[in-house]
């Protein structure tokens, strides 16, 4: 049973006992449409170290009211989070599979066990539109209790006022209600959840983005948690079933390695292991990706073939074998996600980000810093491409792959430098990275290539007509030729060396 996704958006006010929820104001037309009272019960979970609430995340089995379930939620922006739900069912203390998939990456290995509980007498006031409902506010009598100390038992009161879901300008329904709200006396409250209070935790402050006066380590740190959260993120997304997740989650092992590898110069710290552990990952992720590749694109060039040269079953041929690749593929990375090695790395990572460290002879301007680190890439660039010219035949397409390799090197350094070198170094990315599509365009050929020998043999082998196979491998072969020709093309206008670091440095 899949979890339920939803959009929350609040504010929270603290107010006294004495205080009564103003049934006026609102947008024009809307009116206050009577009160209901509810009675909710909450048991909250989490790790023995608090993981989810130190990062704003909270998970809650509640009872009472409309949405009583199994609660996941994860913050967006301020005072917007993503709520995802599922059905109480019978499990009062072990938390569902799908629920517990969505924080996995945040909890790991290690246990979730209840942390609090929280009763909430409240009482709701709904404000309704023409079109329906259009808010909610919600005057709470808390009572908690943290089950991970012996404190004592926390009791406030608040109010929260929550737009409806299909509200097509929330804000603006929040600022037409809340004055009334604070004339009433109620004070806005810091956007935590119930259960921090109750346990007396706050969570770290979201990541900030880099900005153009920025260091090497701010600039460097920045990049490094927003692909951390985008690993996590497609995380869930692969553990609920999204096989698109994969491939987002394995470009962001990609990033965060290729990031590793450009600033390794300038770091205190080894990183070589982490490194490798990226490699790893990205390696156990990539087979399942590339099947689906080969589905898509093989699957495309079978159906631009007239009738008459498609001969035998090669499309049924090539959709079984590739769905049962792709199959096979997503076991392995599925063990792979759920191994102790894949959590030892999100732990290496983190201690990583919170530990990192530049230098000091690199505590320039970030951008001389990162100009220089750009130049490293992009000589790798130039030797990879200077190899593909000198390599024979028989060699050419795996030195092209390397090229587009060290392609996509070059173009995640300039997206590393983009906060504190917006217009060059978008161009610089913007021009390696054409390289780097032509080339894995190149290496799709490469591979589909591969694909049609392997089902050709297989269909003869089983006394079918190879002919059609063959065909698309010959046109396979005539697109790669191309692309080499327009490789050098597109390689034409990538910067030297020096000129990369003078358009990142200035």
């Amino acid at each position: 049973m899949g979890a339920e996704q939803h959009t929350e958006v609040e504010r929270k006010y603290l107010v006294d006992g004495r205080a009564v929820v103003p049934l006026v104001g609102g947008p024009p037309g809307a009116r206050w449409d009577g009160a209901a009272q509810v009675e909710l019960e909450a048991v909250y979970f989490d790790t023995p170290g608090l993981d989810l609430l130190r990062r704003g995340i909270t998970l809650r089995r509640r009872t009472g009211g409309e949405d009583a379930g199994w609660h996941v939620k994860l913050p967006r922006s301020s005072g917007v989070k993503t709520e995802l739900r599922r059905p109480l069912g019978r499990s009062t203390r072990a938390v569902p599979d799908d629920i517990a998939d969505q924080v996995r990456a945040v909890v790991r290995d290690r246990p979730l066990g209840p942390v609090a509980t929280i009763t909430t007498d409240r009482t709701e006031y709904r404000l309704v539109g023409q079109a329906g409902l259009l808010a909610t506010v919600c005057d709470d009598r808390v009572s908690g209790t943290d089950l991970t100390d012996e404190g004592e038992d926390v009791v406030w009161r608040e109010w929260e006022l929550e737009v409806a879901e299909d509200v097509r300008d929330p804000e603006a329904v929040l600022d037409a209600v809340q004055p009334a709200l604070l004339r009433a006396g109620a004070e806005p409250a810091q956007e935590f959840s119930k259960v921090h209070r109750v346990l007396g935790t706050t969570p770290a402050p979201p990541a900030r983005p880099a900005g153009r006066r920025d260091d090497t380590e701010t600039v460097l740190r920045a990049r490094l948690q927003e692909q951390v959260a985008v690993l996590q993120q497609q995380d869930a997304a692969l553990r609920s079933g999204d096989p698109s997740a994969i491939h987002r989650q394995r470009i962001a092992a990609r990033r965060l390695r290729a990031a590793l590898t450009t600033c390794r110069p300038v770091l205190t710290r080894p990183v070589d292991d982490t490194r490798e552990e990226l490699r790893w990952l990205g390696q156990a992720l990539g087979p399942a990706r590339d099947a689906q590749v080969m589905r898509e694109r093989v699957g495309a060039s079978l159906a631009d073939l007239p009738d008459e040269l498609v001969m035998g079953p090669v499309r049924r041929r090539l959709d079984v074998a590739m769905r049962r690749r792709e199959q096979e593929a997503l076991a392995v990375a599925g063990e792979a996600i759920r191994s102790e090695r894949y959590y030892r790395l999100l732990d290496a990572l983190d201690d990583l980000v919170e530990g990192l460290v530049v230098a000091e002879d690199s505590r320039g301007p970030a951008t001389e810093v990162l100009g220089r680190l750009v130049r490293r890439d992009a000589r790798r660039l130039r030797r990879a491409v200077r190899a593909v010219d000198r390599a024979a035949p028989a060699e050419r397409d795996a030195a092209l792959h390397e090229a587009r390799k060290k392609a996509k090197g070059l173009r995640y350094a300039a997206e590393l430098a983009t906060p504190v070198r917006p217009g060059r170094a978008r161009r610089l990315a913007g021009r390696a990275k054409r390289v780097q599509e032509v080339l894995g365009q190149h290496q799709d050929t490469v591979m589909a290539r591969q694909t049609l020998r392997e089902l050709g043999a297989q269909s003869f082998l089983e006394g079918e007509n190879g002919f059609t196979f063959g065909l698309v491998h010959g046109l396979e072969q005539c697109r790669a030729l191309g692309l080499q020709s327009t490789f050098h093309q597109v390689w034409a206008k990538v910067p030297s060396p020096r000129a990369a670091e003078r358009w990142i440095a200035g």
